[in-house]
């Protein structure tokens, strides 16, 4: 559950009541000054006014836009362009997010972050936020938050995204394995005729194991310089390649 951690923290999460959610133009306050929801909370400036917001985090596939004369003075704004499909790279906007939310909580602002229906992509952004401030597990995060918005539900791939975020500390580190190897696999995912290069375009790299995959062999591909753990996609296999740590460098 999430504990009270004073002013700009969170309190244990209780049921939610519809009055107040509505009242702020089907926003959530999920914690002290930070609001959940989906494009009916912006779609009339002056519920943001009422709730006091003054940061808006977008993640969705449009900016939204204000009529003219109705912009909230002093809104601070972050747009994040993103589809709500297991394929979209949310993890690489990740400390983007989470430094904005906690920016704005750090200068006494209420910060809404919202996507269209606000079930799966702000639902993603405010779980990384959650996990990196109490040091969570994604599953504690994740689990808190839905206790709180009970229809919250991000799509598998942002699932996967996240425990990769924990896996990396709560920060996107690009040098990583664990990172490499996730942008290899939004590479093929991009261009799925790499899925056919020869097996003599990737190599084990001995160099760039990290602690947490010491025990896997990771190939690198000599054009792109790009990753695969041992536990390679069925692409990688249809190669040829094999796994094992006996892959010479022709």
């Amino acid at each position: 559950m999430l504990e009270a951690q004073g002013p700009c923290h969170g309190w244990a999460p209780r049921r939610p009541n519809p009055s107040r959610a509505s009242c702020a133009g089907q926003m959530l306050e999920v914690r002290r000054g930070l609001y959940l929801g989906g494009a009916a909370a912006v779609a009339e400036p002056d519920r943001l006014r009422e709730a006091g917001i003054t940061a808006l985090l977008t993640v969705d596939s449009e900016e939204p836009g204000f009529m003219a004369g109705a912009e909230v003075e002093g809104l601070r704004k972050l747009f994040v362009p993103a589809l709500d499909k297991p394929e979209t790279d949310l993890l690489s906007h990740l400390d983007r997010c989470v430094a904005f939310i906690g920016q704005a909580r750090a200068e006494g602002r209420a910060v809404l972050v919202h996507c269209h229906a606000g079930v799966s992509r702000s639902v993603a952004i405010i779980t990384a936020f959650l996990m990196k401030t109490d040091q969570l597990t994604f599953e504690k995060a994740y689990a808190d938050l839905q206790t709180i918005k009970p229809e919250a539900k991000m799509n598998e791939g942002f699932e996967w995204q996240l425990k990769l975020y924990q896996a990396m500390g709560y920060e996107v580190d690009t040098s990583s394995a664990i990172y490499k190897q996730y942008r290899l696999q939004k590479v093929t995912e991009k261009y799925p005729e790499l899925q056919n290069l020869p097996q003599e375009l990737f190599a084990v790299d001995p160099t760039t194991i990290s602690q947490e995959l010491k025990d896997e062999v990771l190939y690198k591909c000599r054009k792109c310089s790009f990753f695969a753990q041992n536990a390679v996609p069925s692409w990688v296999l249809s190669t040829g390649m094999v796994n094992s740590a006996h892959v010479v460098d022709g």
